[in-house]
């Protein structure tokens, strides 16, 4: 039997981006197979598996896969009886590990192999050790079209600044509202500013999954362009972004690997210091220690 890492994708982009990160340094750490869970999205509305857009090493886990897992809410009875059809089968078994908390859990780091992994994992630290290789495979398969090729070589001939507003079900869904909440005009309003006093000449790239909000609200005198047409294509936006020199980030993990795939050796990134609308999560191991909150 071959030894197995899977890591259950669910959410948006960044998230899984996240999810697969911590899965691939665990599996380069035990040397064992990485397997990507994305059965969760069958009854997902909201989003869709969308990691096939990367160069990744793409392994998608199979029921068989699956069946070794061994959930907490097992009766012990169930439990038993499942082992003992493992080892008659030869399944083997997986351990399943949930994230306990919203920050850095170090002793993650630690685990061997067959294990499962369900959480959201926001920390850079998660994949410090292979950040090169996270970079590699988180480089888009397919060539620019067209429009977005024009705009790559635009955003790298000036001193381009990102600047990522993330609305959409932060402002219509009132669950996701009570826990994010939508940052505010006030909050890109000071980001702007403080870009303007420290980069010169600026030029603002504006992306938003509420484009016609962005383009009557993010004003200012320095050179601004809205990027409003690549709709559901999700990547193309973060592959623009992460071209930016320097960027403005939401409370969002698409625009935290934005700003964290960006080349740029001497990039500014302002971030939220207030990442979520209620204080029980700590948030400190979110940020890259380079980045300025505001």
């Amino acid at each position: 039997m071959y030894k197995l890492i899977i890591v259950k994708l669910i959410g948006g982009l960044g998230n899984q981006m996240f999810q697969y990160a911590l899965g691939r340094h665990l599996a380069m750490k035990s040397n064992s197979t990485l397997k990507l869970d994305i059965h969760g999205f069958k009854n997902y509305k909201l989003r869709n598996y969308d990691l096939n857009c990367f160069n990744i090493q793409e392994n998608i886990a199979t029921s068989k896969d699956l069946s070794g897992v061994s959930l907490p809410s097992d009766r012990f009875i169930c439990k038993l009886e499942k082992h003992m059809e493992m080892r008659i089968t030869g399944i083997q078994e997986i351990q399943y590990i949930k994230e306990r908390k919203k920050d850095f859990q170090q002793e993650i780091l630690s685990l061997g192999d067959n294990i499962y992994l369900e959480g959201y994992w926001q920390s850079e630290k998660y994949f410090s050790d292979i950040k090169d290789v996270i970079k590699k495979e988180f480089t888009v398969k397919n060539r620019p079209d067209p429009i977005n090729e024009s705009f790559m070589e635009e955003i790298s001939d000036c001193e381009s600044v990102s600047v990522h507003i993330r609305r959409g079900d932060y402002v219509s869904n009132p669950m996701t509202n009570q826990v994010h909440g939508f940052l505010g005009l006030e909050y890109y309003q000071k980001a702007l500013n403080l870009m303007l006093e420290n980069i010169d000449s600026p030029h603002f790239f504006v992306f938003s999954d509420d484009p016609e909000w962005g383009e009557r609200h993010i004003k200012t005198d320095a050179p601004i362009t809205y990027i409003k047409h690549n709709g559901t294509k999700n990547y193309e936006d973060m592959r623009l972004m992460s071209t930016c020199k320097h960027h403005i980030i939401a409370n969002s993990s698409f625009s935290w690997w934005g700003a964290w795939l960006s080349e740029n050796k001497d990039k500014v990134v302002i971030a939220p210091k207030k990442w979520f609308n209620v204080d029980t999560f700590d948030t400190e191991d979110r940020y890259v220690a380079s980045w300025v909150r505001l």
